[in-house]
C-alpha cells in the first residue's frame, strides 16, 4: 500500500444520533477517524486542526450533518514508527454534498 489520497462524504448525523448532547462533537471526531481508518487500511489517523475546528464549529451539540473529507494516506517520516503509513485527514469545504462521489484524487 503506497501513499494515496481519498475524498468522501461523511454522514456524521447517522453516527451521532441518539449520543449524549454533551458527547455529540467529541463522537464525530472519534467516527471520523474510525471511518478514516476504514477506508484507507492504517491505524494511525491524523486529524487536521482545521476539520476539527468545521466539526465543533457549531458547539458540542450540534456537529453538522455532513461533513467532506479529503483522506491522504502518507509514509511516516519517524524511523522508530510502528506503521509504516499514516492518513491525515483534513476539511474539503463545499457550497452543497449533491451529487458528489467519493473518489480518489489525482496528484497534481
Amino acid at each position: 500500500k503506497g501513499p494515496v489520497v481519498r475524498e468522501a462524504t461523511i454522514n456524521l448525523h447517522k453516527r451521532t444520533y441518539k449520543v449524549q448532547n454533551k458527547k455529540k462533537a467529541p463522537r464525530a471526531v472519534k467516527m471520523i477517524k474510525v471511518f478514516a481508518q476504514k477506508h484507507m487500511g492504517t491505524s494511525d489517523v491524523r486529524v487536521d486542526v482545521k476539520l476539527n475546528k468545521a466539526v465543533w464549529s457549531q458547539g458540542v451539540k450540534n456537529p453538522p450533518t455532513r461533513l467532506r473529507i479529503r483522506m491522504a494516506r502518507m509514509r511516516n517520516e519517524d524511523e522508530d514508527a510502528k506503521e509504516k503509513m499514516y492518513t491525515l485527514v483534513t476539511h474539503v469545504p463545499v457550497p452543497t454534498f449533491k451529487k458528489l462521489l467519493n473518489k480518489t484524487v489525482e496528484e497534481q
